[in-house]
């Protein structure tokens, strides 16, 4: 199952059997929760194109008890509702759960208008708001599981591909994929299969993330001893080096990053063509690798 219809079967199993869940859905989902619709009418809503009216409606929601979960593409979740993210959610310490589709570049054909590999960076910058990236559908669902009822508001951003395998990490904890010595790749959610093709045969460890705030310090001091570290990461490049050098502070350390480069997408074409041109592949990411072990 992928992460998208992953999303409709927790979030059902949810609304069945939590009345304080309510979902509002920005246009996109409708179809994949028709049956939801039919079941508990009072409880989901299509809003419509009010991206920012909809996180208001699910503030209020919140402050009234309920658990509202916001569904719509990440540039108009993230970049058109982060006002409201901040203000309505971050400043008033309200719990809720904002999940995306499409980014960074998912919707690759629809160009810039629907890509959006800032919204990491852009929400990491919110306080008191958890972000998560999962790597694999089932993951999806622990998240949202454990997650969605913790009083805080978080973002879980979902992917159209995903690792071949599970990793389940508890909330907030990196999990150790590969075992090395000359350098640590730190991996984030659906990155992890490539980062550990990238590696075999190398003398480095593989430290798969998913949680990035909460962010696993104790775990990345445990296995950064090198001070040599690659970010492979599926957004906008750089969302992590802040922490990363606070967590090692005061260790030298170096940094090199596989992931979406600070400027605009403007060639059309497929995600897959996308990721190959941004290095995003075994190769790509070997030569980054072996960049940074002959530093």
């Amino acid at each position: 199952m992928n992460m998208r219809g992953q999303f409709v079967e927790t979030v059902g199993r949810l609304l069945a059997t939590d009345p304080r869940v309510v979902v509002l859905l920005g246009d996109i989902g409708v179809f994949g929760f028709r049956h939801a619709f039919a079941a508990y009418p009072d409880r989901v809503y299509n809003v419509g194109i009010l991206e920012q009216a909809t996180i208001g409606l699910a503030a209020g929601l919140a402050r009234a008890g309920m658990i509202p979960i916001v569904h719509t593409i990440a540039p108009f979740l993230v970049e058109r509702g982060l006002e409201q993210i901040k203000i309505d959610f971050g400043y008033q310490r309200l719990g809720g759960v904002f999940v995306s589709v499409g980014a960074s570049f998912d919707y690759a054909a629809l160009g810039c208008t629907h890509h959006c590999p800032a919204d990491v960076p852009t929400l990491l910058a919110v306080p008191e708001l958890d972000v998560f990236v999962p790597g694999h559908a089932a993951e999806f669902d622990a998240i949202l599981g454990s997650h969605y009822g913790s009083g805080r508001a978080s973002y879980i951003r979902l992917s159209e591909v995903q690792n071949q395998e599970m990793v389940a990490p508890e909330v907030g904890r990196a999990v150790m994929a590969k075992p090395g010595r000359r350098a640590l790749v730190l991996a984030v959610g659906p990155m992890l299969a490539v980062a550990l093709e990238a590696a075999e045969g190398l003398d480095v460890g593989v430290l798969y993330l998913s949680s990035l705030e909460p962010f696993d310090r104790t775990a990345l001091n445990e296995h950064a001893m090198s001070g040599r570290i690659l970010v492979c990461e599926p957004y906008q490049s750089g969302a992590l080096a802040s922490r990363i050098v606070e967590a090692l502070w005061p260790r030298p350390v170096l940094i090199r990053h596989v992931g979406v480069p600070r400027e605009f997408l403007r060639s059309y074409g497929t995600r897959a063509e996308h990721a190959e041109a941004l290095g995003w592949t075994r190769k790509g990411v070997r030569r980054q690798l072996e960049t940074l072990l002959d530093a």
